[in-house]
């Protein structure tokens, strides 16, 4: 008979805590070394039991600021988008498109709803994906730049939209992911994407936003762009 691994035990009740109400959609779970003790468990255990309820889309966890309750828990559904993206590049660029439609809004009501917090947030995520990229690190890179537009969205404080970006995290950090393999293949290519995501930054934390709009929107136009022009086999020499 196959025994049942702990991680495996302590993702049930972790969930079974969630169901009953101890810890509320949206909110942060206890720090690691605090839950650990009070399910009398490893720490290893709990994390990779955080983990596996992070891929079903109940929990999700930002480098340096915890782990935190989806406040929209149908992860099923997400989890089999991402394995059906993942099996079909050619829909890929669905995914951009729908980058489009939120994030130029989320921008925007960012820009015009943030507070003190949701700004300090915003400017944290944005120098962890600049810090990953000048160590190398790609995969934190990826998570990182998620990160930042997820941020982003969630100090619109239009419930509707974070609920929508939080349910596509892992879609979006996998987008994300598969944009920079691609994009990092052409030279100075760097430059632009982080010009881009600085414009963002500071329109979003000047509180201008059509600007944090349009610079919302013209970084997708110029990943979308590129990422066509690479499929064709073009080149990219020269970046103004």
């Amino acid at each position: 008979m196959k025994t049942e691994k702990l991680s495996d035990r302590i993702a049930v009740e972790l969930e079974s805590m969630i169901e009953r109400g101890d810890f509320n959609p949206g909110e942060r779970l206890p720090a690691e070394r605090q839950l650990a003790e009070q399910l009398g468990v490893s720490r290893p255990s709990l994390r990779e039991a955080i983990q596996k309820l992070a891929s079903k889309g109940i929990l999700h966890s930002r480098q340096g600021g915890g782990t935190f309750v989806n406040r929209n828990l149908s992860g099923d559904a997400c989890e089999d988008l991402v394995r059906r993206m993942e099996s079909r590049p050619e829909t890929w660029p669905d995914i951009l498109e729908i980058r489009h439609a939120l994030e130029g809004t989320s921008a925007y009501f960012a820009a015009l709803r943030a507070t003190d917090e949701d700004r300090k947030q915003i400017r944290d995520c944005y120098d962890r994906m600049i810090a990953a990229h000048e160590a190398g690190e790609g995969l934190v890179e990826a998570q990182a730049d998620a990160e930042f537009h997820l941020a982003i969205a969630e100090a619109s404080h239009n419930e509707i939209l974070v609920q929508i970006m939080r349910s596509l995290f892992r879609l979006l950090q996998a987008n994300v992911q598969r944009n920079l393999n691609q994009l990092y293949k052409l030279p100075r290519i760097f430059e632009p994407l982080s010009r881009q995501h600085t414009n963002l930054l500071n329109a979003v934390l000047e509180g201008d936003p059509e600007r944090a709009r349009n610079a919302a929107q013209d970084h997708l136009e110029f990943v979308d762009e590129t990422l066509h022009r690479i499929d064709r086999g073009g080149t990219f020499a020269h970046v103004d």
